[in-house]
């Protein structure tokens, strides 16, 4: 029986020499693996017979056949490497076809409409202020007239960061406002771009992680007219020269006059469609004169210097100029989306 098995072997060796040399591409080269090699092939079934034969020859023919497995991987892996190398080279190199362009990086549509912003309004005099992501509760509310059991924080769903509650994420970027105004004396023109934080369920229009800019305008002699000269001026530089403002009456605790500012429609241009609900306008955001209570906090003369204060959502305003109308594409990296713009 034993005798048997080491012909055939080797007989098998001699085939496999043969046909591999027949062997000239991939597919019939997988072919005489899986005849051969494979899990059912033919050098499995002489390991099949070992069982047959006695104990004391299976040790001599079960190195004979180890051999013959390792030679014939050996020849076969060659074999497929030179065949590999070959095709390659000769297949699929085809020296008339246009190059590609490597995919290049770009600016995040965000990143883009924060920048705009903020050249905007530095041309027009403001300083870029930064503060603290983490707030105290004293910055993100109180010394905004927002004192503890206030309607206003119903508004603001806060992550608190510590069990007494005294430590937040900001919930917008007005608590800059404070920090400047505790730090300089006006007159103060400043923007405060920034990330904000709330505990908002996502939606199409919101996000628990936004971006704001806040403005801020402390002078003698600030009126609500120089409000809606500054909001017109950014408007029609971000939307076009025919763009139009309106406020309306609202109510804000750190601003008193407060006012919701409106832009023309961006798809109808004020003659009323589906998006604008038939009105010709869209809702931006809030503004209005900052609240006395608001300067005593920051030891302020509120008889000699008068300001305003106003917010946008850079989301919101990303959104408008892009038409984009989910503001979870703006953080999903799809690339397919991101290479839009």
């Amino acid at each position: 029986m034993s005798e048997n098995i080491i012909q055939t072997a080797k007989d098998i060796r001699k085939e496999f020499e043969h046909a591999l040399q027949a062997s000239h591409d991939s597919d019939s080269l997988e072919q005489l693996r899986i005849s051969y090699l494979g899990r059912k092939g033919k050098i499995a079934s002489l390991f099949a017979q070992l069982g047959r034969i006695s104990p004391e020859e299976r040790k001599s023919v079960g190195q004979t056949l180890n051999e013959l497995k390792q030679d014939v991987t050996d020849a076969f892996q060659k074999t497929s490497e030179q065949v590999l190398s070959s095709t390659s080279s000769v297949e699929y190199l085809d020296l008339t076809l246009p190059g590609e362009l490597p995919i290049l990086g770009n600016h995040h549509p965000l990143t883009k409409v924060f920048r705009e912003i903020t050249d905007c309004f530095r041309s027009m005099g403001f300083m870029i202020a930064q503060g603290p992501e983490i707030e105290t509760e004293y910055y993100n509310f109180e010394a905004l007239n927002i004192p503890e059991g206030h309607p206003a924080r119903d508004m603001h769903d806060t992550f608190y960061v510590d069990q007494t509650r005294q430590m937040v994420m900001r919930t917008h970027t007005s608590p800059v406002q404070i920090h400047v105004m505790e730090n300089q004396r006006p007159p103060i023109r400043i923007i405060a771009p920034g990330r904000c934080y709330r505990n908002d369920t996502p939606d199409a229009t919101h996000s628990p992680f936004f971006h704001q800019v806040e403005g801020l305008c402390v002078d003698e002699n600030i009126t609500m007219a120089d409000l809606k000269g500054v909001i017109l001026n950014f408007a029609r530089r971000m939307f076009g020269s025919d763009m139009k403002i309106r406020f309306r009456a609202s109510f804000f605790p750190f601003t008193e006059p407060s006012a919701e500012y409106d832009f023309t429609c961006l798809i109808c241009r004020g003659k009323g469609c589906r998006v604008c609900k038939g009105t010709g306008w869209i809702e931006i955001s809030g503004a209005g004169m900052v609240n006395p209570a608001v300067f005593k906090y920051v030891d302020y003369d509120s008889e000699k210097y008068t300001g305003y204060a106003f917010g946008m959502g850079v989301e919101r305003i990303a959104m408008l100029l892009y038409g984009v109308h989910d503001i979870r594409l703006f953080y999903e990296n799809d690339i397919r989306f991101l290479q839009q713009f």
